[in-house]
């Protein structure tokens, strides 16, 4: 819906174990630029693909999305295109809140396309997730900074990762103007334009962590406090950042 000072949209998902070896959606519900469509999955997995039916965030919209895997389920979900964030008529900045819950004996794959800071934008991305002693999870998030040829806006990631109750990961990352200095020098970006980083979190981690290691130029693996493991990569562009993350997840496998 539209309110005073932006666009406020949210998204809601809840998907289940059918008992017959597969996975139910009893929650599929996703208004204005958040639209949800079920696409065909394999085996016991479902998967949902996120279509942005509006253009944004623009500034001052505030959109959230609440995803829950419950027991036996097997739930996949991606988006359509990358997520724009664009300058508005309102200057304050604009809101993506990402809240994911995985239970025990389900996994969850929340992977969506990039996110491109437009220059002039000033977005907030927080992401929580919350998962049981054997849930499994792969999170990939990418964020490119500026269209081709432009500067970027102003974009703030947070990132959380709890396990049992237990925070395993809380990062957070600000860049383009008015974020904290140094965040594009040789201990931030290094002038690349393109950052993402994959969770992956597996049960038999907790007896046979992954090895932190440098993964190739630009890219590493390392362990969690928990039966998790994180890549983090940066690169010139968002085609060489995929393949970086891609290369991460199947070196955990």
């Amino acid at each position: 819906m539209t309110a005073p000072g932006g666009v406020r949209a949210t998204a809601a998902i809840v998907a289940r174990g059918d008992g017959r070896g597969g996975t139910s959606l009893p929650v599929l519900e996703g208004e204005g630029p958040l639209a949800l469509r079920r696409t065909r999955g394999s085996g016991t997995e479902a998967r949902v693909m996120l279509v942005g039916a509006m253009s944004g965030p623009l500034g001052g919209d505030h959109f959230t999305v609440d995803a829950r895997a419950e027991q036996g389920a097997d739930l996949r979900i991606g988006s359509a295109a990358a997520t724009l964030a664009l300058p508005g008529q309102d200057k304050a900045a604009a809101r993506y809140d990402v809240r994911l819950t995985v239970a025990d004996d389900a996994e969850l794959h929340w992977v969506p396309e990039q996110l491109i800071s437009a220059h002039g934008s000033d977005l907030y991305v927080g992401t929580r997730v919350d998962l049981a002693t054997s849930a499994r999870l792969v999170l990939r998030e990418e964020q490119v900074l500026g269209r081709t040829g432009e500067e970027p806006g102003r974009l703030t990631s947070r990132l959380t990762v709890r396990i049992a109750g237990r925070c395993v990961l809380d990062q957070e990352l600000a860049c383009g103007p008015g974020a904290p200095g140094g965040w594009d020098g040789p201990a931030g970006l290094a002038g690349h334009r393109a950052v993402g980083q994959l969770v992956v979190a597996r049960p038999e981690f907790a007896t046979a962590p992954p090895a932190a290691r440098v993964l190739a130029d630009g890219a590493a693996v390392m362990p969690l406090a928990g039966p998790a493991a994180l890549v983090t990569a940066v690169a010139p562009d968002a085609l060489r950042l995929r393949r970086l993350l891609d290369e991460g997840l199947t070196s955990l496998r």
